[in-house]
Protein backbone atom coordinates (compact mmCIF):
# COMPACT_ATOMS: atom_id res chain seq x y z
CA UNK A 1 0.00 0.00 0.00
CA UNK A 2 1.61 3.41 -0.53
CA UNK A 3 1.48 6.07 1.91
CA UNK A 4 0.20 9.54 1.76
CA UNK A 5 2.59 11.01 -0.82
CA UNK A 6 1.76 7.73 -3.49
CA UNK A 7 5.12 6.02 -2.37
CA UNK A 8 6.35 3.24 0.25
CA UNK A 9 8.28 4.56 3.33
CA UNK A 10 11.62 3.40 4.02
CA UNK A 11 12.38 4.26 7.79
CA UNK A 12 10.07 4.52 10.71
CA UNK A 13 9.87 7.26 13.13
CA UNK A 14 8.23 6.72 16.81
CA UNK A 15 7.53 9.90 18.92
CA UNK A 16 5.77 10.76 21.44
CA UNK A 17 6.50 12.71 24.63
CA UNK A 18 8.51 12.30 27.80
CA UNK A 19 7.81 8.86 29.73
CA UNK A 20 5.70 6.69 27.41
CA UNK A 21 7.56 4.17 26.75
CA UNK A 22 8.78 4.94 22.98
CA UNK A 23 12.27 2.91 23.26
CA UNK A 24 10.62 -0.12 24.21
CA UNK A 25 8.16 0.48 20.96
CA UNK A 26 11.01 1.01 19.05
CA UNK A 27 13.48 -1.65 20.00
CA UNK A 28 10.23 -4.41 19.41
CA UNK A 29 10.10 -3.03 16.07
CA UNK A 30 13.79 -3.03 15.39
CA UNK A 31 14.36 -6.53 16.57
CA UNK A 32 10.75 -8.12 14.57
CA UNK A 33 11.57 -6.16 11.36
CA UNK A 34 15.53 -6.24 10.65
CA UNK A 35 16.24 -2.56 12.32
CA UNK A 36 18.42 -0.37 14.00
CA UNK A 37 17.34 2.13 16.37
CA UNK A 38 18.44 6.28 15.64
CA UNK A 39 18.29 8.27 18.32
CA UNK A 40 16.09 11.46 18.56
CA UNK A 41 17.45 12.81 21.97
CA UNK A 42 19.15 16.18 22.28
CA UNK A 43 20.63 14.93 25.27
CA UNK A 44 21.40 11.16 24.84
CA UNK A 45 24.18 12.50 22.14
CA UNK A 46 26.23 13.36 24.90
CA UNK A 47 28.41 10.93 26.57
CA UNK A 48 28.08 10.50 31.00
CA UNK A 49 24.43 12.34 30.44
CA UNK A 50 23.22 8.86 31.66
CA UNK A 51 20.29 8.77 34.66
CA UNK A 52 19.09 12.31 33.61
CA UNK A 53 18.56 12.16 29.98
CA UNK A 54 17.29 8.31 30.58
CA UNK A 55 19.47 6.30 28.29
CA UNK A 56 18.35 3.47 29.85
CA UNK A 57 20.69 1.53 27.83
CA UNK A 58 19.55 -2.01 28.90
CA UNK A 59 16.23 -1.63 27.09
CA UNK A 60 17.86 -2.14 23.86
CA UNK A 61 19.04 -5.81 24.80
CA UNK A 62 16.04 -8.61 24.82
CA UNK A 63 15.76 -11.73 25.96
CA UNK A 64 19.92 -11.78 24.98
CA UNK A 65 19.48 -10.10 21.91
CA UNK A 66 20.78 -6.29 21.22
CA UNK A 67 19.53 -3.99 18.96
CA UNK A 68 22.11 -1.68 17.84
CA UNK A 69 21.63 2.36 17.80
CA UNK A 70 23.14 5.24 16.53
CA UNK A 71 23.92 9.06 18.12
CA UNK A 72 24.06 8.13 21.24
CA UNK A 73 27.24 8.65 23.69
CA UNK A 74 28.73 10.65 20.32
CA UNK A 75 30.20 13.71 21.68
CA UNK A 76 31.70 14.94 25.16
CA UNK A 77 29.14 18.05 27.03
CA UNK A 78 31.99 20.57 26.34
CA UNK A 79 30.25 20.18 22.90
CA UNK A 80 27.71 22.61 21.84
CA UNK A 81 25.38 19.88 19.74
CA UNK A 82 23.01 21.69 17.69
CA UNK A 83 20.43 20.63 15.11
CA UNK A 84 22.69 20.61 12.39
CA UNK A 85 24.88 18.91 13.82
CA UNK A 86 22.30 15.66 14.43
CA UNK A 87 20.88 16.89 11.06
CA UNK A 88 24.23 16.08 9.54
CA UNK A 89 24.77 12.84 11.48
CA UNK A 90 21.83 11.40 10.63
CA UNK A 91 22.27 11.83 7.10
CA UNK A 92 25.49 9.83 7.30
CA UNK A 93 23.40 6.99 9.58
CA UNK A 94 20.26 6.44 7.79
CA UNK A 95 22.50 6.16 4.34
CA UNK A 96 24.72 3.49 5.70
CA UNK A 97 21.99 2.05 7.20
CA UNK A 98 20.11 1.64 3.69
CA UNK A 99 23.25 0.45 2.11
CA UNK A 100 23.16 -2.79 4.87
CA UNK A 101 19.71 -3.46 3.77
CA UNK A 102 18.41 -2.28 7.20
CA UNK A 103 15.48 -0.41 8.32
CA UNK A 104 16.10 2.67 10.58
CA UNK A 105 14.05 2.73 13.27
CA UNK A 106 13.98 6.52 14.92
CA UNK A 107 13.18 7.01 18.46
CA UNK A 108 12.77 10.10 20.05
CA UNK A 109 11.12 12.91 21.61
CA UNK A 110 12.85 15.88 20.80
CA UNK A 111 10.66 17.61 18.36
CA UNK A 112 12.88 19.74 16.50
CA UNK A 113 15.60 17.00 15.67
CA UNK A 114 12.55 14.99 14.41
CA UNK A 115 10.94 17.99 12.41
CA UNK A 116 14.62 18.50 10.35
CA UNK A 117 14.58 15.45 9.03
CA UNK A 118 10.99 15.02 8.13
CA UNK A 119 10.76 18.51 7.12
CA UNK A 120 14.58 19.21 5.59
CA UNK A 121 15.04 22.18 7.41
CA UNK A 122 17.43 24.12 4.93
CA UNK A 123 20.64 24.58 7.60
CA UNK A 124 23.81 25.01 7.35
CA UNK A 125 27.54 25.31 9.30
CA UNK A 126 28.71 29.23 9.01
CA UNK A 127 31.97 30.34 10.19
CA UNK A 128 31.88 33.17 13.24
CA UNK A 129 32.03 36.94 11.21
CA UNK A 130 34.00 39.24 13.80
CA UNK A 131 33.30 42.21 11.91
CA UNK A 132 29.40 41.30 11.77
CA UNK A 133 28.88 40.23 15.22
CA UNK A 134 31.23 43.81 16.39
CA UNK A 135 28.41 45.84 14.04
CA UNK A 136 25.07 44.06 15.81
CA UNK A 137 26.34 44.22 19.22
CA UNK A 138 24.99 47.85 19.31
CA UNK A 139 21.70 46.93 18.98
CA UNK A 140 18.74 46.12 20.77
CA UNK A 141 17.68 42.67 21.37
CA UNK A 142 14.12 44.49 19.71
CA UNK A 143 16.22 45.73 16.44
CA UNK A 144 18.04 42.23 16.50
CA UNK A 145 14.73 40.27 16.44
CA UNK A 146 13.49 42.89 13.18
CA UNK A 147 16.66 42.45 11.31
CA UNK A 148 16.43 38.29 11.97
CA UNK A 149 12.91 38.25 10.61
CA UNK A 150 13.23 40.87 7.43
CA UNK A 151 16.51 38.36 6.52
CA UNK A 152 14.23 35.04 7.45
CA UNK A 153 10.80 35.58 8.09
CA UNK A 154 9.98 32.15 8.14
CA UNK A 155 12.62 31.25 11.02
CA UNK A 156 11.96 27.47 12.58
CA UNK A 157 11.82 28.71 16.15
CA UNK A 158 10.99 31.72 17.53
CA UNK A 159 13.35 31.21 20.62
CA UNK A 160 15.94 32.84 18.53
CA UNK A 161 14.65 36.16 18.75
CA UNK A 162 14.47 35.90 22.85
CA UNK A 163 17.89 35.42 23.54
CA UNK A 164 20.53 37.92 21.91
CA UNK A 165 23.36 35.71 21.61
CA UNK A 166 20.95 33.04 19.32
CA UNK A 167 19.79 36.02 17.66
CA UNK A 168 22.88 37.11 16.67
CA UNK A 169 24.27 33.92 15.76
CA UNK A 170 20.70 33.88 13.52
CA UNK A 171 21.69 36.40 11.58
CA UNK A 172 25.30 35.51 11.09
CA UNK A 173 24.07 32.64 9.44
CA UNK A 174 21.20 34.44 7.64
CA UNK A 175 23.33 37.07 5.65
CA UNK A 176 25.85 34.11 4.63
CA UNK A 177 23.46 32.50 3.11
CA UNK A 178 22.57 35.44 1.30
CA UNK A 179 26.16 36.01 -0.04
CA UNK A 180 28.69 34.44 -2.45
CA UNK A 181 30.00 31.71 0.25
CA UNK A 182 26.69 30.02 0.35
CA UNK A 183 27.04 27.65 -2.91
CA UNK A 184 30.28 26.61 -1.32
CA UNK A 185 29.21 25.60 2.10
CA UNK A 186 26.17 24.01 0.85
CA UNK A 187 28.85 21.53 -1.14
CA UNK A 188 31.36 20.64 1.91
CA UNK A 189 27.94 19.43 3.47
CA UNK A 190 26.41 15.96 3.86
CA UNK A 191 23.84 15.85 0.70
CA UNK A 192 20.28 14.59 2.34
CA UNK A 193 19.47 11.29 1.41
CA UNK A 194 15.56 9.67 0.37
CA UNK A 195 13.54 9.80 3.40
CA UNK A 196 10.26 8.21 3.05
CA UNK A 197 9.26 7.99 6.76
CA UNK A 198 6.58 6.17 7.76
CA UNK A 199 5.83 8.72 11.41
CA UNK A 200 4.35 7.05 14.01
CA UNK A 201 3.48 8.46 17.04
CA UNK A 202 2.67 7.30 20.89
CA UNK A 203 1.33 9.06 24.17
CA UNK A 204 -0.85 8.19 27.19
CA UNK A 205 -3.97 9.28 28.67
CA UNK A 206 -3.10 12.58 30.72
CA UNK A 207 -3.87 11.26 34.29
CA UNK A 208 -1.45 7.83 33.48
CA UNK A 209 1.17 9.90 31.90
CA UNK A 210 1.52 12.08 35.15
CA UNK A 211 1.92 8.89 36.90
CA UNK A 212 4.47 7.60 35.10
CA UNK A 213 6.58 10.73 35.09
CA UNK A 214 6.28 10.95 38.83
CA UNK A 215 7.21 7.31 39.16
CA UNK A 216 10.06 7.70 36.75
CA UNK A 217 11.36 10.89 38.29
CA UNK A 218 11.28 8.85 41.73
CA UNK A 219 13.41 5.97 40.36
CA UNK A 220 16.11 8.01 38.62
CA UNK A 221 16.37 10.45 41.65
CA UNK A 222 17.15 6.82 43.66
CA UNK A 223 19.58 6.11 41.12
CA UNK A 224 21.98 8.40 41.94
CA UNK A 225 20.85 11.58 39.34
CA UNK A 226 22.23 14.14 41.98
CA UNK A 227 25.57 12.21 42.04
CA UNK A 228 25.68 12.40 38.24
CA UNK A 229 24.98 16.20 38.09
CA UNK A 230 27.73 16.87 40.96
CA UNK A 231 30.32 14.21 39.05
CA UNK A 232 30.10 16.13 35.77
CA UNK A 233 30.70 19.65 37.49
CA UNK A 234 33.39 17.96 39.07
CA UNK A 235 35.18 16.40 36.01
CA UNK A 236 35.03 20.58 34.36
CA UNK A 237 31.61 21.35 33.40
CA UNK A 238 30.43 24.51 34.45
CA UNK A 239 26.70 25.15 36.26
CA UNK A 240 25.70 27.59 33.54
CA UNK A 241 26.42 24.74 31.39
CA UNK A 242 24.36 22.27 32.98
CA UNK A 243 21.63 24.13 33.11
CA UNK A 244 21.39 24.73 29.49
CA UNK A 245 20.72 21.24 29.05
CA UNK A 246 17.61 21.97 30.87
CA UNK A 247 15.13 20.25 32.77
CA UNK A 248 17.05 17.69 35.03
CA UNK A 249 20.18 18.78 34.41
CA UNK A 250 19.07 22.36 35.29
CA UNK A 251 17.19 21.65 38.19
CA UNK A 252 19.87 19.09 40.37
CA UNK A 253 22.35 22.07 39.39
CA UNK A 254 20.32 24.93 40.89
CA UNK A 255 19.73 22.00 44.00
CA UNK A 256 23.66 21.77 44.20
CA UNK A 257 24.14 25.44 43.99
CA UNK A 258 21.88 26.14 46.76
CA UNK A 259 19.11 27.70 44.96
CA UNK A 260 16.57 24.82 45.39
CA UNK A 261 16.57 24.11 49.37
CA UNK A 262 15.86 20.61 49.71
CA UNK A 263 15.15 17.05 48.09
CA UNK A 264 10.99 17.65 48.09
CA UNK A 265 12.09 21.06 46.65
CA UNK A 266 13.61 19.60 43.57
CA UNK A 267 11.33 16.83 43.18
CA UNK A 268 8.47 19.06 42.88
CA UNK A 269 9.97 21.89 40.63
CA UNK A 270 11.24 19.35 38.36
CA UNK A 271 8.04 16.60 38.56
CA UNK A 272 5.99 20.08 37.69
CA UNK A 273 8.71 21.06 34.72
CA UNK A 274 8.97 17.48 33.35
CA UNK A 275 5.17 17.64 33.54
CA UNK A 276 5.02 21.11 31.07
CA UNK A 277 7.54 19.92 28.74
CA UNK A 278 5.94 16.66 27.70
CA UNK A 279 2.91 19.37 26.87
CA UNK A 280 4.95 21.24 25.00
CA UNK A 281 6.02 17.94 23.13
CA UNK A 282 2.54 17.19 22.05
CA UNK A 283 1.99 20.71 20.98
CA UNK A 284 5.05 20.27 19.00
CA UNK A 285 3.73 17.13 17.01
CA UNK A 286 0.47 18.57 16.61
CA UNK A 287 2.56 21.75 14.86
CA UNK A 288 4.33 19.22 12.75
CA UNK A 289 0.67 17.79 11.74
CA UNK A 290 -0.78 21.32 10.95
CA UNK A 291 2.51 21.69 8.60
CA UNK A 292 1.40 18.18 6.80
CA UNK A 293 3.38 15.78 8.31
CA UNK A 294 1.12 12.66 8.72
CA UNK A 295 1.46 10.91 11.98
CA UNK A 296 0.08 7.55 13.05
CA UNK A 297 -1.04 7.44 16.56
CA UNK A 298 -1.32 4.10 18.49
CA UNK A 299 -4.24 3.84 20.95
CA UNK A 300 -3.09 5.54 24.10
CA UNK A 301 -3.12 2.49 25.88
CA UNK A 302 -0.48 1.34 28.70
CA UNK A 303 -0.01 -2.38 27.52
CA UNK A 304 3.05 -2.01 25.80
CA UNK A 305 2.38 -5.29 23.76
CA UNK A 306 -0.61 -3.82 22.36
CA UNK A 307 0.65 -0.58 20.59
CA UNK A 308 3.76 -2.92 19.78
CA UNK A 309 1.07 -4.90 17.86
CA UNK A 310 -0.08 -1.70 16.51
CA UNK A 311 3.06 -0.62 15.46
CA UNK A 312 4.36 -3.72 13.48
CA UNK A 313 1.38 -3.71 11.54
CA UNK A 314 1.77 -0.31 10.32
CA UNK A 315 5.00 -1.27 9.28
CA UNK A 316 4.79 -4.03 7.65
CA UNK A 317 1.29 -1.76 5.59
CA UNK A 318 3.61 0.93 4.47
CA UNK A 319 7.15 -0.42 4.47
CA UNK A 320 9.01 -1.65 1.27
CA UNK A 321 11.11 -4.39 2.39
Amino acid sequence: MADENGQKCNCVIILGPTAVGKTAIGVQVALQRCGEIISADSRQVYKDLDIGSGKDLSDYTVNGVSVPYHLIDITDVSREYNVFSYQQDFYQVFSGLLKRGVLPVVVGGTGMYLDAVVRNYDLVTVPENKTLRSELSCLSIEELGKRLLALKPDIHTREDLLHRDRCIRAIEIAECMCGTRAEEIRKSMVQRPDIKPLVIGTTLERTLLRERISQRLRQRLGEGMVEEVKSLHEQGASWERLETLGLEYRYVSEYLEGKILSEDELYDKLNTAIRQFAKRQETWFRGMEKKGVVIHWLPPVADKDVRVSAALALVDEYITR
